[in-house]
């Protein structure tokens, strides 16, 4: 899709600072630490660290890596081919995380997280082939559906943000609103489902 929208440059500000701190690896920070805290405190806190290192420490490294080579302009990675290549080394990362969890009898919920990872990024590549989806949209819904299965319904608040995040990626011109709604709606569901069934 084509914009032909000018653009505001407040708006556009205001739309990267957006971007940029609610990026994926926030999410995954914040819900590795709120879930691992809910499911066995100090516990859980250290294995939700090590969820931390392989979702998200390891793939930004590996995504900085080739911004520097020049490879892809920024932690984004918009081209297709690019941002499949990405998709598929943080899958072997979280893949990693996930067999070391249950391996060394992590808490079950925390391991159920790491699976719901695994399960909405391979989603999310399947989709990329065709379709560039929201990897924002669908991280930080998917987070926030894993909050709410796990604190309770108020949780659900953190749609707020959510939306916030949606409208900054449209205002950036990184996609169109389908493919937030679409990113939305599969992170979402692939989460509640994958997170309920192995929790």
């Amino acid at each position: 899709m084509t914009y032909t929208a000018i653009a505001n440059p407040s708006s556009q500000r205001a739309a990267r600072l957006i971007s940029d701190k609610l990026h994926p690896k926030t999410w995954i920070v914040a819900v590795c630490l709120m879930i691992g805290w809910h499911a066995d405190h100090l516990r859980g806190v250290v294995w939700s660290l090590v969820g931390v290192l392989f979702a998200a420490v390891i793939p930004i490294l590996f995504i900085d890596h080739g911004i520097k080579q020049g490879r892809w302009g920024d932690r984004n990675v918009g081209a297709r081919k690019a941002r499949l290549l990405v998709m598929a080394v943080i899958l072997l990362s979280v893949l990693t995380c996930f067999a070391l969890m249950t391996t060394l009898d992590a808490p079950r919920v925390l391991s159920a997280l790491v699976a719901s990872m695994l399960v909405t990024l391979a989603s999310l590549a399947l989709v990329t082939l065709a379709w560039k989806i929201s990897v924002h949209q669908a991280v930080s819904a998917g987070a926030v559906i894993m909050l709410a299965q796990s604190y309770g319904p108020w949780a659900l608040l953190g749609y707020i943000l959510v939306a916030v995040v949606g409208w900054s990626r449209v205002e950036l011109r990184d996609h169109t609103p389908a493919q937030v709604i679409v990113g939305t709606l599969l992170g979402s569901a692939v989460a509640a489902a994958t997170f309920s069934a192995l929790r």
